[in-house]
C-alpha cells in the first residue's frame, strides 16, 4: 500500500525579517564605522596646496572670512584690536597662524600680513589643506 503524500509549495511567499534584519545591521554597522569631521567654529574654505605641512606648535590664529571679517581665535575683532595682540604675540614670540577662505583678495591677506611684519612677528604661516 502506497501513500500519497501531498505536498503543496507555495510560490512567491518569502520571510522577509531575516532580511530587514540583515539590512539594519548593516545600516548600524556603516554608521559605526564611519567616521565624522566637524570642526566647530567659522565656517572657511581653505585653499589647497601640494606642499602643505602641519604645524604643531601653539599659533594664534586670524582667521579672514570670505566678507572681509577678522577674527583672532574665533572672536571678532578690528584692525587696531589686532594690532595690539599682534604687539603681544611678538614679546612671546609666537607664530602666527593666517587662516583665509579662498575668496578672500590677496590684498587683504598681505594687508594681514604686513601688519603681523610691522608689529615685529616672525613666524608667519598661511593654513592651506592638502591636495589629493
Amino acid at each position: 500500500m502506497k501513500f500519497k503524500r501531498r505536498v503543496l509549495l507555495e510560490k512567491g511567499l518569502l520571510d522577509i525579517a531575516p532580511l530587514i534584519d540583515v539590512i539594519f545591521l548593516l545600516l548600524i554597522f556603516f554608521m559605526l564605522t564611519s567616521s565624522f569631521i566637524f570642526q566647530p567654529g567659522i565656517k572657511i574654505n581653505l585653499p589647497k596646496a601640494l606642499t602643505s605641512e602641519v604645524i604643531q606648535r601653539e599659533n594664534l590664529i586670524i582667521i579672514i572670512t570670505e566678507g572681509n571679517l577678522l577674527y583672532i581665535n574665533e572672536r571678532p575683532v578690528d584692525t587696531e584690536e589686532l594690532s595690539s595682540r599682534l604687539k603681544i604675540a611678538a614679546r612671546e614670540s609666537k607664530p602666527i597662524l593666517i587662516k583665509a577662505d579662498r575668496k578672500v583678495s590677496l590684498g587683504k591677506i598681505v594687508e594681514v600680513w604686513d601688519l603681523c611684519r610691522r608689529e615685529g612677528v616672525q613666524k608667519i604661516n598661511i593654513a592651506t589643506t592638502q591636495k589629493r
